[in-house]
C-alpha cells in the first residue's frame, strides 16, 4: 500500500469516528468524501454506509459528496475485493456483505469459502473441546458428591430413614457418572475425526487452495 493510500484511510478513519461521535457543521464541512468512500471500501463496508454518514452530517445542514465518496469507494472495494482478504475474511468467520465488483468477485468468494471451511472445521474442534472440558468438570463435581455421600452413609449420625434417601441418590449418581463417561468417549471420538479433517484441510491449503 503506498503512503497516499495510507493516508487517505487514515483520514477516512478519523471522518468516521467524528462522525460517530457528532460531527460538527464545520468537521462535516471540511470532511474528504473520497477518504471516507475508500476506507468504506477498503474495508468492504455496504453500500447503505453513506446513509449512517449522510444522517451524523445532516443534523448540520450538511449533504456528502456523493461523487467523491463513490469514486472513493470504488478505489477501496479494489483494494479489498482480492483472494486474499477474502480468505482471511471467511477464516475470521465474518460475514460478506456482496460488494465486491462483478469481475472481481468470483475469485473473492472462492477464497472466501476455503477461509470459511476452515472457520467451520476449526470451530467444530473448538466446541467439541468446550463440550468435553464441560463434562469432565461435572464429572469431578459429581464426584465429590459421590464420595460425601459415601461418607455420609457409614456416619453414626446419618438416621436410617435418611440412608435410604442416600442409597437412592447414591445409585442415580452412579448412573449419572457412568452415562457422562460414555458421552465423554463419544465426543473424543468425534474429535479426533474432527482434528483430522482439520489436518487435511489445512495440507490441501498449504498446498494451494
Amino acid at each position: 500500500m503506498n503512503l497516499r493510500n495510507l493516508t487517505l484511510i487514515l483520514a477516512g478513519a478519523l471522518v468516521l469516528q467524528g462522525c460517530g461521535g457528532g460531527m460538527s457543521k464545520d468537521e462535516c464541512l471540511v470532511a474528504d468524501w473520497y477518504a471516507v468512500g475508500y476506507e468504506d471500501g477498503s474495508r468492504g463496508a455496504p453500500a447503505g454506509t453513506i446513509g449512517n454518514h449522510r444522517k451524523a452530517c445532516a443534523e448540520h445542514g450538511v449533504a456528502p459528496n456523493m461523487q467523491a465518496y463513490q469514486q472513493g469507494r470504488n478505489e477501496g472495494l479494489a483494494l479489498f475485493c482480492q483472494p486474499s482478504k477474502g480468505f482471511n475474511l471467511g477464516a475470521r468467520g465474518s460475514s460478506y456483505q456482496g460488494v465486491c465488483p462483478r469481475q472481481l468477485e468470483p475469485e473473492f468468494l472462492s477464497a472466501y469459502n476455503s477461509g470459511r471451511r476452515l472457520y467451520e472445521l476449526e470451530s467444530s474442534v473448538n466446541y467439541t473441546n468446550r463440550q468435553i472440558h464441560a463434562k469432565k468438570q461435572y464429572l469431578k463435581k459429581l464426584k465429590h458428591s459421590m464420595i460425601d455421600t459415601a461418607a455420609a452413609l457409614v456416619s453414626d449420625q446419618t438416621l436410617p430413614e435418611d440412608r435410604l434417601h442416600m442409597l437412592a441418590e447414591s445409585h442415580e449418581m452412579a448412573k449419572s457418572y457412568g452415562e457422562v463417561e460414555a458421552e465423554i468417549e463419544m465426543l473424543e471420538h468425534d474429535r479426533a475425526i474432527q482434528e483430522d479433517e482439520l489436518a487435511r484441510y489445512r495440507a490441501q491449503l498449504a498446498s494451494g487452495y
